[in-house]
């Protein structure tokens, strides 16, 4: 699998054989806390899709998803994130199954039903 980070806001999932991998337009580029979220959701959007398309017998190796996502602040967050799904292979009348099965995707439901986070920390003693 490979994930190209392809602006400071988005990036593009890519089926390929071996290790993850992630690539960057330039060296200065680096890898962000905000691709690692986009990450996460386009890796397991990728995964249901994937697992679904082999449940049907579809093939799912042109299959690529590209998230991006826009800030808000006050305070400063995602605002709004946006996940497209290229399949060019896959049949018309298939779209409508294929977009629900993305949106069983955990990481999107994580989104959707925010959990409650707690910060916690205590002193070291020495």
């Amino acid at each position: 699998m490979k994930i190209i980070l392809t602006s400071a806001e988005s990036l593009r999932l890519e089926p390929t054989p071996g290790p993850l991998t992630i690539e960057a337009p330039t060296a200065a580029q680096g890898y962000s806390p905000f691709h690692m979220l986009g990450s996460s959701l386009a890796t397991c959007t990728f995964s249901v899709l994937q697992s679904w398309a082999t449940h049907k017998s579809l093939g799912a190796e042109d299959l690529r998803v590209d998230v991006s996502w826009s800030f808000a602040e006050t305070p400063h967050r995602v605002g709004a994130i946006k996940v497209s799904v290229e399949w060019p292979s896959l049949a018309s009348d298939m779209w409508p199954r294929a977009l629900r099965v993305a949106n069983l995707c955990g990481v999107h439901n994580t989104f959707t039903h925010p959990p409650s986070i707690v910060v916690e920390g205590k002193a070291i003693s020495s």
